[in-house]
């Protein structure tokens, strides 16, 4: 199962969470002191808001797998679509270890 990945910058952290708790009637499943995250499963999304950036907007859109295979197909995909991959491996990123290959659409 692949599950939409959205990462916000808020700038006030306690209001912002409050907010999408009342929203999404669900509290998150991390916080950590610039950071939460809430793994929603209707819509499947992995919602992720910080303070780590330069504006408040969209960091980041992504697709999250459950496993390699999945991933790999996706991998496959952009390659084969000529698209600019940024294979950045098994990395530490919010507060989590995982695999990542980035592209960037193309309005930048």
């Amino acid at each position: 199962m692949k599950r939409f990945h959205v990462h916000l910058h808020v700038d006030d952290l306690g209001k912002s969470i409050a907010f999408y708790s009342k929203l999404f009637a669900a509290e998150p499943a991390r916080v950590e002191s610039d950071y939460a995250k809430w793994m929603l499963d209707d819509p499947a999304v992995n919602f992720a808001i910080s303070t780590r950036g330069a504006q408040p907007g969209i960091d980041h859109l992504g697709f999250q797998t459950d496993d390699a295979a999945e991933l790999a197909g996706m991998k496959a995909r952009a390659e084969a679509a000529d698209m600019a991959l940024l294979d950045e491996g098994t990395t530490t990123c919010c507060y989590a270890r995982s695999e990542k290959h980035w592209v960037t659409d193309p309005q930048g």
